[in-house]
């Protein structure tokens, strides 16, 4: 190895950032291009009578300093194989380093055997992000912790809650004695970063799943939010059972005005007609899933969609270049 000229500013370890969009969020990736000053770079993603898929870039990323954005949600299968087709094409094509950014991470609640004969699905999806090519990973408020150690790559584990406490820290002057609560016992540590980021209480609800079935039992409200406003906050909304019962309950204590909090947005039906019909002031939730815009029309003006472009953009940036992404959280 040859030593660094003391006077010779170091050089990139990779190329230029080349961006490549999947389909299943393109506003989201054309957001995080503006933000790096960047155009996306082209490729055909075709789809073959056969439900087959194929990708093919317009031009070579040889050398090059490759990230893919593309969200996992809705339709989940074709998602995922896209993303896992274009991270195999980008490594054929030599780019140099590749790294999948993951807004939402499909399977994310399959993160443990817990219940005899089941699969451990996250890790298959972490193993196959590996395996078809991507070096390093970024993705947005993991389910469950844990998922990070299903990946033998390196990655960046981000949160929104950061983004969010804040946009509701500028509402703080205007609600009264407000509360954090969380939907379930399993995110009481966020939540409770949550309400420390506002000045506020908390109380939880304890709750109980049903087998495999998709809804829960919601069992009790442990805390006081009588005469209080309450934020309900959790780290996604797929039928709404949840927060359905969450709401109802907190509403039942004596709970004045009530926000829901929420980082992605699956919305699976009939999610969209409940949280119509809940007594809620705001829903507040980013763009890490794309909602259709007919799913905006019915939530209207209740509805704020806060975007993760720049929070993507910015550590897409560091990475490229090398600096520290916990600086961004004083961390």
């Amino acid at each position: 190895m040859h030593p660094t000229h003391p006077h010779r500013e170091p050089t990139a370890m990779y190329g230029e950032i080349k961006l490549f969009a999947g389909t299943s969020s393109p506003e989201l990736a054309a957001e995080v291009a503006k933000y790096l000053g960047v155009e996306l770079s082209g490729r055909d993603v075709v789809l073959f009578p056969n439900d087959n898929l194929m990708v093919k870039l317009h031009s070579s990323v040889r050398g090059q300093d490759v990230y893919v954005i593309q969200t996992t949600s809705r339709p989940v299968h074709r998602n995922l194989m896209e993303l896992l087709i274009m991270l195999q094409t980008l490594r054929l094509d030599s780019a140099a380093r590749i790294t999948a950014v993951v807004p939402y991470l499909c399977y994310g609640r399959s993160d443990k055997k817990d219940q005899p004969r089941v699969p451990i699905t996250a890790r298959l999806v972490a193993d196959m992000i590996e395996i078809a090519g991507a070096d390093r990973y970024i993705t947005l408020d993991l389910h469950a912790g844990q998922i990070q150690g299903f990946f033998s790559i390196p990655g960046d584990v981000l949160t929104t809650f950061h983004m969010l406490s804040e946009y509701m820290a500028e509402k703080r002057n205007y609600l009264k004695s407000p509360v954090v609560v969380t939907a379930d016992l399993g995110f009481a540590k966020k939540g409770r970063n949550f309400a420390q980021a506002l000045n506020a209480s908390m109380a939880f609800i304890e709750k109980r799943r049903l087998g495999n079935e998709a809804r829960t039992e919601a069992l009790s409200l442990i805390g006081t939010v009588q005469g209080c406003d309450v934020i309900v906050v959790d780290d996604e909304v797929d039928t709404a059972s949840s927060v359905t019962q969450a709401v109802n309950l907190v509403k039942e204590h004596g709970a004045e005005r009530v926000y829901l909090v929420f980082v992605h947005p699956v919305l699976s039906d009939p999610a969209v007609e409940r949280l119509t019909r809940l007594p809620l002031t705001e829903i507040i939730t980013t763009n890490s899933i794309p909602i259709p815009d007919e799913k905006q029309r019915q939530l209207g003006d209740k509805l704020t969609i806060l975007s993760v472009s720049p929070l993507l953009g910015e550590v897409i940036l560091r990475a490229h270049e090398g600096r520290s992404v916990g600086e961004m959280f004083d961390e």
